[in-house]
This record gives structure tokens, C-alpha cells and sequence, in this order.
């Protein structure tokens, strides 16, 4: 069985090898003929096998038995978990806002509760991401879980998650996140009962930190810490179910073993979590409110520079000091497509409406900002630094537009009057008529 202690190891995309046993990691060869305690090895890839080196992913693992050894995989009810090309309503220049989603009444493990909000692009083109919550309230205890579609990107809302991988145990709370790679097995248990939260499901270029340029060498997320988990692995027979997403469907296959059974591994391709409470923001010191892109925790390139398939962008604690500024966010237009949501606390660009766990949506060139309460109050404000405190919003920025589902669009937890929070901004131009010369 899995050990009860969690153990990480600090780095962003480095070189780790680990072994829950002694003598499990060959040494000087990745693949011998036949490993000293009897593993087999696998070669787990996340990249083509001749993308350049810096970019190139892959893990070599040693397992109990090889992935292979489990019955055919029959396509099963996917519920509410929905995948692209997102087709089911037109998508709408309309801002949309969502209360979070209740904790299940019934029995519900972290696969059965993930609801598709949206999202772009297809996973058959490799292109794109989808935007999901999830909620539960069960462990998922015989049954485990891959998505060959997209890497995951977890944000824990309400409660943690332990999740255990084929390469080691992840605990994720909230104010932290937690990436999957394409193709890792996993399940999640529940330690303090039920959860709720926000996935990001990237079918492009894999998350990788952001590009500094002129911030220099420091700043915004560092590399040292990310954190991978060590080998730990499950020797556990049975009856058991894998979950497979495949090309946008739901898929699961019979197996007499838990698939968490690797012993040892080594290489690049591993999951990771990371505390937002070490983000460090760039922020101005003299005047105007930058770009959100200032606060950009991981990206996914798109093919033309300067636009992103994907980007977390996160809005934690910080100080605020500008002068003659207007300091929430302004009111703006945006040809990139933004999904938000709140962790905890409250939000500076809105009064009341966006809650934790809650989230909203703002297309392409649909303009949003402050709600009228926020905008008279800052405009009104007596300014001197402030540290603007508990509040910790994220928000998932692609450059395709966002399709919501049928779901999103009729659930009863979307807001009808979100349009209603701009009303109240009124008129305070005034003109002033130059006085006649005599």
C-alpha cells in the first residue's frame, strides 16, 4: 500500500529519479534485460520522441506490470463531463456569471462530479482547452482514472485532495494547484470530506512558466517551487475499473490490479503541485493598473507569438501603492477570452455576486470591469498603500473563443441579472463652456 508520509521533490520540468525501493532504479541504462527485482520498464511520453531537448518529456518508469495488462474498454456515460469541438448552443457575446455548484446529495467520487462549463478548440487537433468544476463528496477507491485528451490543471476551491498517481501522492488544498500530465493514471480520496473546484483541461502545447523578459531573471512563479512528488506505488489485487477520456469520450476497461504499482522512475514527465502563496507579483510603484498578464502563473503557447492556447493567470494578496490611479481593474475589451473564478475571499473589481467558487466568462471584445458600487467607490477613494487581503481570484485567458455548454447556459446556478451590476453607472461628464472674451 501507498506510505502514509508524502514526500516531494523541488523543480519545475527538472531530471528526477526516485525509488520507493532499494536496488529499483537501474543505474547506467534505462531499459536492462532484466530488472535485479523483476519490474517491468515503461517508457511514459509526453512529447514526440523528437521534440528538441528542452522541450522533450518523458519519464522511464518500473512498475509491478506493465500498463497493458487489462481488458478491452467499452464507451461508457460520460454525464456532464463534456469535451470538444463544443457545439451544443451557439457561443454568446453575452457576460456570463455562475453561483458555485452545490455538494452533491448522493455519492459522488471526483470523476462522476466534474461539469463542463466550456471551452475550445478539439482535442482531436491537439488544439484548445475545456474549463470544468468539479465537486464530490465520495473516494474514488477501486477506480482510477486517465485523460488522453489534455494535461489537467486543478484548482481546489473547498476542501483537499489527495491524489494518488502512478509516480507518487499529491496533496493539493486550497490556494494551491495541481497539474496532471497527459496519460497519468490517478485517483483521488477525500481526507477532509467533501470538495469542490475548477479545472482546466489543455488539449495544446503543455503549461509551462512564462517567458520573463524585461522583469529579468526573478519573479512571478519560481521554478524551485514546483513540487513532484517521490515514488511511492500500490501492490493491490482486485476487481478495478479504469477510466479512460479518449478523443471527448468516456471509456473504462476492467483490470484485476491497481495501475498505481510503479516502483521506481526517473525523467521529466511527472505531475506537480504548487503553492500560489509563493507567486510573486510585479506590480506598479507609480501609476496605472498593468495588464492582467503580469500575473501569469503558468502558459500554453499558441502558434502565433504573443497569443497563448491558454494562460493561469492568478490575483493573490498584494500591496497596493499607485498614485492618481483608478486601482481595480479597468473597464476593457479584449480579443482573448477570459474564465474566472474565486478561491476565497472577496474580489476588488467586484462588490457583491462573484462568491467563492464561483466564476464568470467574458469573451472576445465583451466588455467588463467594475460593477458600480466598485467603480464610485475607487474613483472616490483617498488614496494611500493598502494591502489589498484576503482574496485569492484566478482566471483561465485563451485566444479562442469560449463555447459554454448546454449546462452552463440553463443550469440554475447561472446568474440571469449578472448584466444588472453595470446599470448603475451613470453619467458624470460635464462640459464646460469656455467664458466669452470681450
Amino acid at each position: 500500500m501507498f506510505p502514509r508520509e508524502i514526500a516531494y521533490q523541488s523543480g519545475f520540468g527538472n531530471e528526477f529519479a526516485t525509488q520507493a525501493v532499494p536496488d529499483s532504479l537501474p543505474e547506467g541504462q534505462n531499459s536492462p534485460q532484466k530488472h535485479p527485482l523483476g519490474l517491468y520498464t515503461e517508457q511514459f511520453s509526453g512529447t514526440p520522441f523528437t521534440a528538441p531537448r528542452s522541450q522533450n518529456r518523458r519519464s522511464w518508469l518500473y512498475r509491478i506490470r506493465p500498463s497493458v495488462t487489462h481488458q478491452p474498454f467499452s464507451q461508457i456515460s460520460s454525464k456532464l463531463f463534456a469535451s470538444g469541438p463544443f457545439t451544443q448552443v451557439p457561443p454568446t457575446p453575452n457576460q456570463l456569471r455562475w453561483d458555485p455548484l452545490p455538494i452533491p446529495d448522493e455519492p459522488t467520487d471526483f470523476v462522476d462530479g466534474i461539469v463542463t462549463m466550456g471551452g475550445n478548440g478539439d482535442p482531436a487537433l491537439q488544439t484548445g482547452a475545456a474549463i470544468h468544476l468539479y465537486v464530490a463528496n465520495r473516494d474514488m477507491t477501486d477506480r482510477f482514472f486517465y485523460n488522453a485528451d489534455g494535461e489537467i490543471l486543478l484548482v481546489p476551491q473547498l476542501g483537499r485532495l489527495r491524489i494518488l498517481t502512478e509516480l507518487g501522492i499529491i496533496d493539493a488544498a486550497p490556494g494551491e494547484i495541481a497539474l496532471l500530465p497527459r496519460g497519468l493514471k490517478f485517483r483521488v480520496e477525500l481526507p477532509d470530506g467533501p470538495v469542490r473546484g475548477y479545472l482546466c483541461e489543455n488539449y495544446g502545447l503543455q503549461f509551462r512558466l512564462p517567458e520573463l523578459g524585461p522583469i529579468g531573471a526573478n519573479g512571478l512563479a519560481n521554478a524551485r517551487d514546483f513540487l513532484t512528488p517521490t515514488a511511492a506505488f500500490e501492490d493491490r489485487e482486485g476487481r478495478f475499473q479504469i477510466l479512460a477520456k479518449f478523443q471527448g469520450a468516456l471509456w473504462a476497461a476492467d483490470i484485476d490490479h491497481s495501475p498505481l504499482d510503479v516502483v521506481a522512475w526517473h525523467g521529466n514527465y511527472a505531475p506537480y503541485k504548487y503553492d500560489l502563496a509563493r507567486f510573486n507579483c510585479i506590480n506598479t510603484v507609480s501609476f496605472d493598473h498593468p495588464d492582467p498578464s503580469i500575473y501569469t502563473v503558468l502558459t500554453s503557447p499558441a502558434a502565433v507569438a504573443g497569443m497563448s492556447n491558454v494562460d493561469f493567470v492568478v490575483f493573490p494578496p498584494r500591496w497596493l501603492v499607485s498614485e492618481h490611479t483608478f486601482r481595480p481593474p479597468w473597464f476593457h475589451r479584449n480579443v482573448m477570452n477570459e474564465f474566472m473564478g474565486l478561491i476565497f475571499g472577496a474580489y476588488d473589481a467586484k462588490a457583491e455576486g462573484f462568491v467563492p467558487g464561483g466564476s464568470s466568462l467574458h469573451n472576445s471584445m465583451s466588455a467588463h470591469g467594475p460593477d458600480a458600487e466598485t467603480y464610485e467607490r475607487a474613483a472616490s477613494a483617498d488614496l494611500k498603500p493598502a494591502f489589498l487581503d484576503n482574496t485569492l481570484a484566478f482566471m483561465f485567458e485563451t485566444q479562442l473563443v469560449v463555447r459554454p455548454t448546454q449546462f452552463a447556459m440553463d443550469a440554475t446556478i447561472r446568474q440571469a441579472d449578472y448584466f444588472e451590476c453595470w446599470q448603475g453607472l451613470k453619467r458624470n461628464f460635464r462640459e464646460f463652456a469656455r467664458e466669452s472674451k470681450s
